[in-house]
């Protein structure tokens, strides 16, 4: 057994194509499918259903994905806890997040903390994670703050005599698609065929909203999906590209839109509202963390 066949698998589960699966983790594709033959040898059964596309997992690869799962994570949370015990806690502050905001909100506010940071002489460490995975880390204390996206769809169920919580702005959903020669949307919405569409991952928050906004708004455009991620700004170039429309977070987007480079596809009624909140635990941080919160509760 080795333990980049786990990864393998993983891998494959997550993106459902050997192809694409051997891209991510950096091997031919002949190389990935004798790595995952290898670990259905050792498990001693067929792990992947042959000719399936895109591909299923036999009972016994969904059981063994499922203990892989659980085994890369926890080998990760141990490193990190390692790490921690090292003597960096009482200079470092952890943030849990998606990857979305670690590329924009993130990325504005550390401009902020820097005189703080200095002045300490303190790191700020920042986990991407999903959402379930950002309330584990804050939950178990492995991270000081969690920065997610709040909407009632993506409600944490986190204890409210044990945790608060900051509101640190708003942001949208849009519909986005690439501008023509003539600052119009290449892809429009109600003309003819349906509408190229680029999903993200239904495992992604972002991606839950815009299911479940397209499934319940009577207002919802004929979509033709072509294309599903599980990253934001992979999507975001796609569009660039003129492959389709995606629903962009405008914090992402706005850069684009103003150069001319994109353009928001439909009306208002399209777009999706969402609130950003920082969560604490509220028993006592180090120093640092609650210096930061402080100056958060005080902007």
């Amino acid at each position: 057994m080795q333990l980049k066949w786990l990864e393998d698998l993983a891998a494959l589960a997550q993106t459902r194509n050997f192809s694409r699966a051997a891209e991510l983790r950096s091997v031919t594709h002949p190389a990935f499918g004798r790595r995952i033959k290898a670990l259905e040898a050792w498990a001693g059964a067929p792990l992947i259903e042959r000719g399936s596309s895109p591909v299923t997992f036999t009972s016994s690869g969904v059981s063994l994905l499922d203990n892989a799962q659980q085994m890369l994570r926890s080998l990760g949370y141990a490193r990190e806890e390692l790490l921690s015990a090292a003597g960096r806690q009482d200079h470092t502050v952890t943030l849990a997040t998606g990857r979305t905001l670690a590329r924009t909100l993130v990325a504005d506010w550390l401009v902020k903390l820097q005189p703080m940071l200095e002045q300490a002489g303190g790191e700020f460490r920042i986990l991407t994670r999903s959402l379930a995975d950002t309330a584990q880390l804050l939950e178990r204390g492995d991270a000081d703050f969690m920065l997610t996206y709040h909407h009632p769809l993506l409600a944490l169920r986190l204890n409210a005599r044990q945790y608060a919580y900051l509101s640190l702005g708003q942001d949208r959903l849009v519909p986005l698609t690439r501008a023509d020669a003539h600052g119009q949307g290449l892809h429009r919405f109600g003309h003819g065929s349906p509408a190229p569409y680029l999903a993200y991952a239904g495992t992604l928050a972002l991606g839950r909203l815009v299911q479940d906004h397209l499934a319940n708004n009577p207002h919802a455009p004929a979509l033709r999906r072509v294309v599903e991620s599980d990253s934001a700004d992979a999507l975001i170039e796609y569009v660039l590209k003129g492959l389709g429309v995606a629903w962009l977070p405008w914090s992402m987007a706005v850069g684009a839109v103003k150069a001319g480079q994109l353009v928001a596809v439909g009306d208002k009624r399209l777009e999706i509202a969402f609130e950003v909140r920082i969560c604490r635990a509220k028993r006592p941080l180090s120093p640092l963390a609650e210096s930061i919160w402080n100056s958060l509760e005080s902007r």
